[in-house]
């Protein structure tokens, strides 16, 4: 497996590959989710192909408020999980390579990057789709995969490629989650050890909640369960059109019901599909 720290080196090596190039981009601390993701890509690329990883905490998607300078950054063990899931390559820049001090351009999304998350962390997504775009020109894959945890993310990165016309196939990866439901996240480990316990919750409300019936009322469900779990805050819970985010207003196309629960330091986010009724 090849580490690359800049991007012209890895340019070069590209220059040789045959077959098709899978991107799988991350900000590090990885775990068994990101694992799954790399095993897709490996799958996807073929005994021909190539599997980059990127390893980039992106300052940009952090709000002034946020983690960015406590983010794990576990180098030594996430390439023993590059390695050991199938990565070809890693592209582990830093900030200074990625981004000219003077920097000017930006790719902001400007319709499903308004709620959810996005309405919550002005300026995340614009963050996201700015380096994403970049780890895109850089590593230029024919695919690359992310996870359906932030269903958000992918919605807009599916946009973005769309409208800028990459020639790009995004493929999206079901969630990973601990035994428990617990959907696997770097963040899991700000919590505590009660937090961890009561965590599993949000899932277990999410996904009780999609019998409700109207989406009115899946989100009333969802939301009294994760009020009552002890020490949770609610940011957001909503239901919305899997493709477009806007608000769902009945069951017959394709939903997704999404939280985004504080529980002590730590912010978790998880949705579970809202299946359509007749």
């Amino acid at each position: 497996m090849r580490t690359f720290l800049t991007p012209a080196p890895l340019r070069r090596w590209h220059k040789s590959l045959p077959g098709e190039v899978v991107l799988v981009p991350t900000m590090g601390a990885l775990h068994s989710g990101h694992a799954a993701l790399i095993r897709k890509a490996r799958k996807l690329a073929g005994k021909d192909g190539a599997v980059i990883v990127s390893i980039f905490v992106n300052p940009t998607q952090f709000g002034p408020s946020e983690d960015f300078s406590a983010y794990p950054r576990p180098l030594k063990s996430d390439l023993a999980v590059c390695r050991e899931s199938g990565a070809d390559a890693v592209f582990h820049p830093s900030a200074e390579t990625m981004y000219f001090k003077d920097r000017s351009v930006w790719i902001d999304e400007a319709e499903l990057s308004q709620t959810l998350c996005g309405r919550s962390r002005p300026g995340h997504f614009r963050g996201v789709c700015t380096v994403v775009a970049k780890l895109f020109l850089i590593t230029q894959p024919t695919m690359a995969v992310f996870g359906e945890k932030d269903w958000q993310q992918l919605a807009i990165l599916r946009r973005m490629v769309r409208d800028l016309d990459f020639p790009i196939r995004i493929v999206g990866h079901p969630t990973v989650r601990e035994a428990d439901g617990l959907a696997k996240s770097s963040r899991n480990a700000y919590l505590t050890a009660p937090e961890r316990d009561v965590a599993p919750g949000i899932f277990l409300a999410l996904k009780n909640a999609t019998s409700a019936g109207r989406p009115s009322d899946v989100v009333k469900s969802a939301r009294s369960a994760i009020q009552r779990l002890p020490g949770a805050r609610i940011d957001y819970v909503e239901a919305v059109d899997a493709a477009t985010l806007a608000p769902l207003r009945n069951r017959s196309i394709p939903g997704r019901l999404a939280a985004a629960v504080y529980l002590g330091r730590a912010r978790l986010i998880d949705n579970v599909a809202l299946p359509t009724q007749s």
